[in-house]
């Protein structure tokens, strides 16, 4: 990973915490700094999921959008152009496709 889950600055201050309270204190400074951690990373994946989400809302509008358009410049393909034209109107869709599968 490339960015810390917990800032080195509050990971230092827990730690130091630590050593001025002494043993006794430790299982809750302890207990408070893993649930802060639990915090982030559980925010973190929310805002994964909901990326994810966006992304794959993104895919199925281009598709279902290039699809509608090809309707019409397919009918307008095999009256002037035949086979030829359907099959580069065809490909079009594919290519449209793949590349917001990517």
């Amino acid at each position: 990973m490339s960015e810390d889950v917990v800032p080195r600055d509050e990971l230092r201050a827990a730690i130091e915490a630590r050593k001025e309270l002494g043993d006794d204190a430790e299982p809750a400074l302890i207990e408070a700094f893993v649930e802060r951690i639990e915090k982030q990373l559980a925010g973190r994946q929310r805002e994964s999921e909901q990326s994810l989400r966006r992304k794959r809302e993104h895919q199925k509008e281009m598709v279902l959008g290039s699809m509608a358009l090809s309707i019409p410049i397919l009918i307008v393909a095999a009256v002037f152009t035949g086979l030829a034209g359907v099959i580069v109107v065809c490909g079009a869709l594919v290519l449209i496709a793949v590349v917001t599968a990517r």
